[in-house]
C-alpha cells in the first residue's frame, strides 16, 4: 500500500548534539555548545544523526519542524561546524589518490574472492538479513538520485548534458512508475517493510547515516562539485556487479518479484550509466575544469571508505548473529507470493 505524501516525524535523539538539534527543530530550545562537536565520535550515532537532521531540511523536512528552518542562520552555522569535522575526518581517513584513473583502477576490476555485503547476501544471507539491508538502505534509495541532482546547475557542456541524461533514467525516464525510488519502495513492500519515506531513520545504524550524509555534504556545496561527480561515478561503476549479486540473493531467498526487479533493473541500467559517467560526465568536467581532478578522486576514495564502514558494520553484526538495526525487525516474516 502506498503512503500519502507526508513528511516523516523527527527521530529520537542519540546524544547531546542530535538532542539539541531535535529540540531546536521543535522550537523547544537552543542549539548545543559547539565544543561538543569535537568531543563526539565523528562517525558515531550522535554527530551523524545531528548532521542528517540538518541535511534533511533540504529534502522532505519533518512534519514537526517548520519548513523555513531550512535557512535558519544558527542551524546553518551549527551544520557548518559538523560538516567541518566530518570533512576533515574523511580527508584524513579515506585513501588519497590524486589522479582519477588511479582512483578508478581500484573499483573497475572485481576481486576474484569478494567478501562484501552483496557477496554475503548472495551466498548465505537469510531473509531477515535481506530485510535489514533493505531497511538500512531505504535512507539512501528512497532519495536515490536527489543529492546528485544538485550538481546539474554547477556543470555545463558535455558533463551537464550527460549527467542530465543519467538522472533522467534514475527518475524513470518520464514515467512515475519507473522512478528508481518507487521501484525500491516496491522491493520494500515485497519484504513486508513500511515504504514511508524516513520510516527507518530511528532504526538505521550510524554507518548508514554516514553514507547518506556524504552525498548531502558533496551535493550541497558547489566547492565540492568534483567530489560529488566522483561519488556518482563510484556508485555507477560498482552498482552493476553488486546489483547482479543482490538480484541473485533476492531470487535465492524468495524475496519477491519487485525485489528481484529492482536489482535486475540496476544491472542493465548502471552498466550503461558507468560508461556515460566515466567518458562524458567525468571527462567533460575535467575538460572544462582540470583543476578538479584531485576532488573527483577524493569523491571516489571517500565513497569507497564510507561504504566499507557500512559493510564492515553489517557483516560484523550478522556474523555475530545479531541485528544491525537499532530496533530489530521481526525474523518471522515469510514472503507470500
Amino acid at each position: 500500500m502506498e503512503h500519502p505524501r507526508e513528511e516523516p516525524r523527527l527521530p529520537a535523539p542519540r546524544g547531546p548534539l542530535s538532542g539539541g538539534v531535535v529540540e531546536r527543530l521543535r522550537g523547544d530550545g537552543p542549539l548545543p555548545p559547539y565544543d561538543g562537536i569535537a568531543a563526539a565520535p565523528v562517525y558515531g550515532d550522535d554527530l551523524q544523526l545531528a548532521l542528517y537532521l540538518c541535511y534533511e531540511l533540504h529534502y522532505r523536512g519533518f512534519a514537526d519542524a517548520a519548513a523555513d528552518l531550512e535557512w535558519d542562520p544558527e542551524l546553518l552555522g551549527f551544520r557548518a561546524a559538523l560538516e567541518e569535522r566530518f570533512l576533515d575526518a574523511l580527508r584524513a581517513d579515506a585513501r588519497r589518490h590524486h589522479g582519477v584513473e588511479e582512483a578508478f583502477a581500484g573499483i573497475l576490476v572485481e576481486p576474484v574472492d569478494g567478501t562484501g555485503v552483496s557477496h554475503f547476501l548472495r551466498d548465505e544471507g537469510e531473509l531477515w538479513q535481506i530485510r535489514e539491508y533493505a531497511a538500512q538502505r531505504s535512507l539512501y534509495h528512497l532519495k536515490e538520485a536527489d543529492p546528485h541532482a544538485w550538481v546539474l546547475p554547477r556543470l555545463w557542456g558535455r558533463a551537464k548534458a550527460a549527467m542530465a541524461a543519467v538522472e533522467f533514467d534514475e527518475y524513470g525516464g518520464g514515467r512515475a512508475d519507473r522512478v528508481h525510488a518507487r521501484l525500491f519502495a516496491g522491493l520494500m513492500a515485497d519484504l513486508g517493510l513500511d515504504t514511508a519515506y524516513g520510516r527507518y531513520l530511528d532504526a538505521a545504524c550510524a554507518e548508514q547515516l554516514v553514507t547518506v550524509n556524504l552525498m548531502s555534504l558533496f551535493g550541497l556545496h558547489r566547492s565540492l562539485r568534483g567530489a560529488l561527480v566522483g561519488h556518482f561515478a563510484t556508485v555507477e561503476i560498482t552498482s552493476s556487479p553488486g546489483s547482479r549479486r543482490l538480484a541473485e540473493a533476492m531470487r535465492r531467498t524468495g524475496a519477491g518479484p519487485a525485489a528481484e526487479h529492482f536489482y535486475d533493473e540496476h544491472v542493465e541500467a548502471d552498466a550503461v550509466h558507468e560508461q556515460v559517467v566515466r567518458h562524458e560526465v567525468v571527462a567533460g568536467l575535467l575538460e572544462e575544469e582540470p583543476w578538479l581532478e584531485a576532488d573527483v578522486a577524493f569523491g571516489v576514495d571517500a565513497t569507497v571508505f564510507t561504504e566499507d564502514l557500512l559493510g564492515g558494520r553489517l557483516l560484523a553484526d550478522w556474523g555475530a548473529g545479531r541485528s544491525s538495526l537499532r530496533t530489530p525487525l521481526s525474523r518471522e516474516f515469510t514472503h507470500i507470493s
